[in-house]
């Protein structure tokens, strides 16, 4: 958890410094400064952690139901790489609102206040207990149907009609 919090805190402070000197050369006039903010503020919406949360979702219905072998190889090659990009996207939302409280715009925190930031805080919370859902197959099977859940309802929500 330490090194997760620490991951965010670290990308927030530089997508926030990134975000300031962009704000501050859109100020004084130079096109650049609002194109390098306008690509930030492209990446940072809430909608893009809803396939990724899909994403996360079918990893660990995976995890549930592969053996041992097969499920470590998608741990580390498909539940910890979409954690990690989680974790990262939600230290850049942050740290670009940061820059845009700090240079006036403070009604942008409100932004932080969507629903679908819920998902990144249900992704950590899923990705810390994933291993005691492995243990027993009772916890495997209601591991199953929630994951097998929050996949569909993920899947769901990101397509629109």
């Amino acid at each position: 958890m330490t090194k997760a919090l620490s991951t965010v805190v670290l990308v927030a402070f530089l997508t926030a410094a990134l975000a300031a000197v962009s704000l501050l050369a859109n100020r004084q006039g130079y096109p650049q400064g609002a194109l390098g903010l306008r690509r930030l503020d492209d990446i940072a919406t809430a909608a893009t952690f809803i396939p990724l949360a899909a994403v996360y979702s079918f990893s660990a219905l995976l995890l549930m139901v592969l053996p041992m072998r097969a499920a470590a190889f998608v741990f580390y090659n498909a539940t910890e790489a979409v954690f990690w990009t989680i974790v990262a996207l939600f230290g850049t939302i942050a740290g670009v609102l940061i820059a845009r409280a700090a240079f006036g715009q403070v009604s942008v925190l409100w932004a932080l206040a969507d629903w679908r930031f819920g998902l990144t805080l249900a992704v950590v919370a899923c990705h810390f207990v994933l291993n005691e859902l492995g243990r027993s197959p009772l916890l495997r099977v209601i591991g199953f149907a929630a994951f097998l859940a929050a996949t569909l309802l993920c899947l769901f929500w990101s397509f629109r009609f």
